[in-house]
């Protein structure tokens, strides 16, 4: 009688055990996690079909937390985004423009997605700094986007579920003034449009019969991006969450992106050794 009655108490703690890691750790519809809203996909589960290509029901994502990135086109692993030549004409701003202006995509003027930007306004965000001057393509290099890190219980893995693309003018092409958002894309339709190498592509300059379609160069995570910001209670950037008086604040910045970077991969780790 005793070893069943510690039998059973070792199956309540195992149940109450996996209760508790099977809670979701971030909520969709946390107020910090830009919430994209869902709908209803195959089998009448909710799936977010508004910004995200990945089919992941919302009840089987165990662990999620909001991360906001920075691909920076003149870095070297970035370059086959960027595009060749002196103006950069065929690398992904370009080719975005080009996307916006035949109306192929959708722009926004913020991360909601509830202000619609018109073709003018983008165009004029796009090629026009503060001070009215006109601007070269090849001087907007900051491609940000806004991804989930989710753990998919029903597959088992770590998936990285991006949401949506935010164009910046970096500070520097806007004369000193800062830098400014040009606009917002769903990644949804930004993958659909550039799911072939007709309109773009990731250019392999190794290999030119490997360009690949800038869908799948997403998939591939073939680039090279530095963390800005997580889910936190302030809402804030890295670099806000370091002393502004501190001489090296950009650096800290970094090296507390890095130090995020490894953080997922030793929770992705830990998953498995238990």
């Amino acid at each position: 009688m005793k070893e069943l009655r510690k039998g059973i108490g070792l199956l309540a703690v195992g149940v109450l055990t996996c209760c508790f890691f099977a809670t979701p750790a971030f909520s969709q519809n946390n107020a910090n996690s830009g919430n994209p809203g869902v709908d209803l996909g195959d089998g009448g589960f909710d799936v977010d079909t508004i910004y995200s290509v990945l089919p992941i029901r919302e009840s089987d994502k165990m662990y999620q937390i909001g991360v906001w990135r920075r691909i920076d086109l003149r870095e070297k692993y970035n370059l086959p985004f960027y595009g060749t030549g002196g103006l950069k004409l065929d690398g992904i701003m370009m080719n975005i423009y080009d996307a916006v202006m035949e109306n192929s995509i959708e722009v926004f003027a913020d991360e909601e997605f509830n202000e619609r930007l018109s073709i003018t306004d983008f165009q004029t965000n796009f090629l026009t700094a503060e001070n009215g001057d006109s601007i070269f393509v090849k001087d907007l290099y900051y491609l940000d986007f806004r991804e989930d890190f989710v753990f998919d219980k029903h597959r088992s893995e770590v998936r990285f579920d991006v949401k949506y693309i935010e164009l910046v003018m970096p500070s520097e092409t806007n004369y000193g003034v800062g830098q400014k958002t040009i606009a917002f894309i769903r990644f949804r339709d930004f993958y659909n449009y550039f799911n072939t190498t007709d309109h773009g592509e990731w250019m392999n300059f190794e290999n030119i019969s490997k360009n690949l379609p800038y869908s799948q160069a997403f998939d591939l995570r073939l680039f090279r991006s530095v963390v800005r910001k997580y889910t936190n209670p302030e809402n804030a950037l890295i670099v806000d969450m370091i002393d502004p008086g501190d001489p090296n604040q950009q650096l800290q910045a970094y090296l507390k992106s890095i130090e995020f970077e490894y953080e997922l991969l030793e929770w992705e780790n830990n998953l498995w050794e238990w």
